[in-house]
């Protein structure tokens, strides 16, 4: 398995380094997302952990994938800007979400719904009698 570097751009605005490598693995499947995790840690000199493998795409009969790696400065600062299902996806561990917190009360009142007014049916207005024929 041959890890190319492809493009490597700072990213100053999310506090990141953006990769997009290109994998060569000859006779062999689609690597894993922690075996690359750990090749690119090797070749860009940085923790396992401070890597987020975004995205990674195979064509049929062909060894070789195309994907796109995030590289932060701290796992902390992984943990704090990725998304969830990122993390899981790398073997992270993933961020607790932060409940809202109600006041005691207002709770119940939220989840009931207010009684909506039913619309009443139309009465038949009365028609004339139909005329007979004679």
């Amino acid at each position: 398995m041959e890890i190319e570097i492809e493009s490597k751009k700072n990213n100053p605005l999310l506090n990141r380094t953006e990769v997009h490598f290109v994998i060569r693995h000859t006779g062999e499947g689609t690597p894993r997302r922690e075996v690359i995790r750990g090749e690119l840690a090797g070749k860009l000199g940085v923790g396992k952990e401070n890597i987020i493998i975004d995205h990674m795409t195979s064509d049929f009969g062909i060894q070789k994938t195309k994907g796109y790696a995030k590289v932060y400065s701290s796992a902390e600062k992984t943990k704090a800007e990725e998304r969830n299902h990122l993390l899981k996806r790398n073997n992270l561990p993933m961020k607790k979400e932060e409940k809202k917190k109600e006041k005691p009360g207002e709770g119940a009142a939220k989840k009931q719904k207010p009684a909506e007014a039913k619309p009443e049916p139309k009465k038949a207005e009365p028609q004339a009698p139909a005329e007979k024929k004679e």
